[in-house]
Formats: structure tokens, C-alpha cells, sequence
């Protein structure tokens, strides 16, 4: 990467008539963002580079870790990196390539920033190593307020009773799809993670995120047999088959169809931007407010929530400037300004104005005012335990009746794993 900005900088000395333009420099990205999310991005770069005259080199891939862990290891990090979940940066500042937050940036981002996300942003540690440029509600239920009514369930209990119920008279309930190569099952793992944490509460939440609650605990039982009782088969649009098959993000079609073939779906706030890109029969697409709305996870005030987060992995005043500006109420309302992007900041600086529709608000109002906030679990997760969670959730809904089997295996992979391994990153609360 290096050497590809040493070209860049000495095609501008030629072009130039040898002599370098009057700028304040060039700050060196790598992020996870490519096609239309890379060009939003991008317009947050663009405007960085006209308030500071900074100008930046950004390489989006969808293998960031790999493509960063190759250039830490040759000696060529880029300036500032942004990674897609806690567990992956969390692993650089663990190896003392991720740098700190000085104090001044550390100041920034408290004023910014909610102590809930303050504390998750320190990732487990007494300082500050990121910010969230992009944040993820996960506790949320969509359904199509145009075909469903009447749905106020606050307990899981009543959520459980609800969905019965559609299924009695008739209905299908849950547009599930656990199709994700290489991660397929990651759907169900968010099941069981908002589960146990509305019900147990954070601090169990986060003994098993970081190892030391066993799968086979009362706890985490009872959070897989809720989720089963949940979705039985009947409540599952085309079964347990299809639920297996099904990409996760073409599970949500049927909801906009007439009849709809189901009716309620569990989905991360990103579905949003899906949603309004399926098109009907008529050749419209499904609007906010209109067409999709969601509830909150019903059980304890408490909020799962993913964030793309980054840090500094050179200590330049560029690097600086750049992470100084993503903290900033103005870099953070650029992107989720854009029409149909779903993007949404944890800046709660940002008013929510800045968001188009209804829809919309109500997510950025969880994620910047939940009196709790835990990362997703399973990405906090060594890799091994993470994707044997993937593959026990697929037994599972394959074959309810292993539910014993699978957990006393997952306690022994949990076992195999060191102690220096497991993240010690707590709920922000």
C-alpha cells in the first residue's frame, strides 16, 4: 500500500512541473466497503479533503482483515484502517499495532459520543482505540404495518404468543434464511444473542461472549429452546428446509407480496436498504413507514448493536486529523443523508433530521439514547468458537432433538480455546 502511494505522490511531482502541490498531505485507508457503500464513503473522504486539504488514498475490500494483517506484517499498515466488527480490531491492539487515542482524539469522541458507546469503543481496554463510523441495530423485528396490525407484544412470552397465534389462523409467520457463504447460520446467532440478552441481562450476556459461561448453562438453554419454540417449523415460511436454503437476504421478499407468505422477520437495520430494493409485482418498491416498520426486541431495555470501527495504525498528524473528523457530527451526518444508503451514525450530536424517513429516526434514536448497549456476541467470538455457533445453529433447526449434543460439543470447542484468546469487551451501560 505504501509503495502504492509513493507512486501517487510521484506522479503529482510530475505532473506538477516537479514541484508538490501546497496540500496538507495524503492520509492512507483500507476499509470494508466497495461498490455503492465505497462511493458513500467516499463522499465522506471528499469532504474531509476540502476542510483540511488532506488528501486520501482509500482501498476498499471485502477481505480487510486478511489484506491488513498482510501489510502489518510486512511493515506497511495504512494510516488508518476501519474494520467491521470489535473482534477484528480488538485482535490489532492486542498485538500493539493498533494505537491509542491521544488525548485530545479521546476528548473528541467523548463529546461525540454517548458513555454507552464511549465504553464500547474502548474495546475492552482504560483507552480509547476507535470510532464508529457507521453503527447496526440488531434487536429489532420487522414487519409490513400495511398487512399486519395490532402487534404490541413487550415480552417474549407475548412475542411467542403472537406468533402462535398467526399461525393458527392460518398464517406463516417468520421469513427466516440462514444463507450466507461463508458464515451461513450468522442469522440464527443473532437470534440467540438477543434472546439471552433480554432475558438474562448484559452481564450474563457477556460472561458467555467472553468465555466463561458455559453453552450448556441454564441460560444460554433456555435462549436456544425459546428461539426453537419460536420457530417451529409451521411458523417458518416453506419449513425448516427452506429456512436452511433460503439467502438471508432474499428471506424478507414474501413479506411484500399479496397474500404475503410471511409476516415478521429479524434482520439488523441494514435489511432496510434490501427492503427498499425489491421490487413487486406492480414494479414498485416498499416504502418506510408504509410498507416495513419494526419493533424493538421485546424483554430489558438493553440494545444489540455492530459497528464498523476505525483506528489508527500510524501515528501522523493526517491519521489524526482523519479520525479527529469521522468523530465529528459533520462527517457523521453525511453518510446516512444519502437516500436509501440505511446507514446510521452512533454520534449523538446528530439530529435526527438528518434521516429521511420515520423509519429511519426511530433506528438512529435506539442506538445513540438505549440505556445499554452490547456488541454482537459471536463477532466478539474467537473464530473457532464462532463458527462452530454458525454450524451448531444450522444442526439445530435441522434437528431440534441434538439441542443437548450440540451444546455439550460447543462447550468443548469453548474449552480447547486459550484464555488470552476470549475479548474481555463489556456491554456499554
Amino acid at each position: 500500500m505504501k509503495r502504492l502511494l509513493a507512486l501517487v505522490m510521484a506522479l503529482s511531482l510530475v505532473a506538477g512541473g516537479c514541484s508538490a502541490p501546497a496540500d496538507g498531505g495524503t492520509v492512507v485507508l483500507l476499509g470494508p466497503w466497495t461498490g455503492d457503500e465505497a462511493n458513500a464513503f467516499r463522499q465522506v473522504l471528499d469532504a474531509f479533503t476540502a476542510d483540511t486539504g488532506i488528501k486520501h488514498l482509500y482501498q476498499g475490500t471485502r477481505a480487510v482483515d486478511q489484506v491488513l494483517a498482510s501489510d502489518v506484517q510486512r511493515g506497511t499498515p495504512p494510516d488508518v484502517a476501519v474494520l467491521p466488527n470489535a473482534g477484528v480490531l480488538a485482535k490489532y491492539q492486542k498485538s500493539g499495532d493498533l494505537l491509542p487515542l491521544d488525548d485530545d482524539l479521546s476528548a473528541a469522541v467523548t463529546r461525540s459520543f454517548s458513555p454507552q458507546w464511549v465504553a464500547l469503543q474502548k474495546i475492552g481496554t482504560q483507552k480509547l482505540y476507535a470510532v464508529a463510523v457507521k453503527a447496526e441495530l440488531k434487536s429489532v423485528i420487522w414487519y409490513n404495518p400495511a398487512r399486519l396490525t395490532g402487534i404490541h407484544p413487550t415480552t417474549f412470552e407475548g412475542l411467542r404468543t403472537y406468533s402462535a397465534g398467526l399461525t393458527a389462523a392460518g398464517g406463516t409467520p417468520w421469513c427466516v434464511g440462514m444463507g450466507a457463504p461463508p458464515t451461513s447460520g450468522w442469522p440464527g446467532t443473532d437470534w440467540i444473542e438477543d434472546i439471552l440478552l433480554h432475558s438474562a441481562g448484559p452481564e450474563k450476556y457477556w460472561q458467555w461472549a467472553s468465555g466463561s459461561l458455559k453453552w450448556t448453562s441454564p441460560e444460554v438453554k433456555q435462549a436456544w429452546l425459546d428461539w426453537g419454540s419460536l420457530l417451529e417449523p409451521a411458523a417458518i415460511r416453506g419449513g425448516t428446509a427452506a429456512a436452511l436454503l433460503t439467502d438471508f437476504g432474499d428471506a424478507g421478499k414474501p413479506m411484500f407480496t399479496d397474500p404475503p407468505g410471511c409476516v415478521l422477520e429479524h434482520q439488523p437495520s441494514f435489511i432496510m436498504s434490501r427492503y427498499q430494493n425489491f421490487k413487486r409485482a406492480d414494479g414498485t418498491t416498499p416504502r418506510p413507514g408504509t410498507d416495513f416498520d419494526f419493533l424493538t426486541f421485546p424483554g430489558r431495555d438493553v440494545s444489540e448493536v455492530a459497528a464498523d470501527l476505525a483506528g489508527m495504525f500510524q501515528d501522523t498528524p493526517q491519521a489524526r486529523k482523519l479520525i479527529q473528523y469521522l468523530a465529528s457530527e459533520k462527517a457523521q451526518r453525511i453518510w446516512p443523508s444519502i437516500p436509501r444508503a440505511s446507514a446510521f451514525s452512533a454520534n449523538r450530536e446528530l439530529g435526527l433530521d438528518v434521516y429521511t424517513d420515520q423509519v429511519s429516526r426511530k433506528v438512529a434514536d435506539t442506538i445513540t439514547s438505549a440505556q445499554a448497549l452490547c456488541f454482537d456476541a459471536s463477532d466478539l467470538m474467537p473464530a473457532t468458537m464462532t463458527g462452530a455457533f454458525h454450524r451448531a445453529v444450522l444442526e439445530y433447526l435441522a434437528n431440534r432433538d441434538r439441542l443437548n449434543i450440540l451444546l455439550k460439543q460447543l462447550d468443548d470447542v469453548q474449552k480447547s480455546i486459550q484464555p488470552g484468546e476470549w475479548l474481555k469487551i463489556q456491554c456499554g451501560q
